[in-house]
């Protein structure tokens, strides 16, 4: 399941450099996080980075785009 940014986002810059797959960029209002590069970390971390370094808690799973752990893993491995 890929990560997504809540309206909620202060626009702090901290989780955009911290992703590995370079998945968070500036949206218009707030940053985003493109489905189809976040892998939720898997194959890098044990745990999402940007939701570590999120000073406001606003980076939940996304429920449009669900993914399993093996999932996860085979889009990492097609993205590296």
């Amino acid at each position: 399941m890929a990560l997504y940014i809540t309206d909620d986002c202060i626009n702090c810059d901290v989780c955009e450099p911290e992703c590995p797959n370079n998945a968070i960029s500036a949206g218009d209002e707030i940053f985003v996080i493109d489905p189809n590069l976040c892998t939720e970390c898997v194959g890098h971390f044990d745990e999402p980075q940007c939701q570590q370094v999120c000073p406001v808690d606003c980076i939940p799973k996304d429920p449009n785009h669900v993914e399993s752990h093996d999932e996860l893993m085979a889009k990492y491995e097609r993205i590296t």
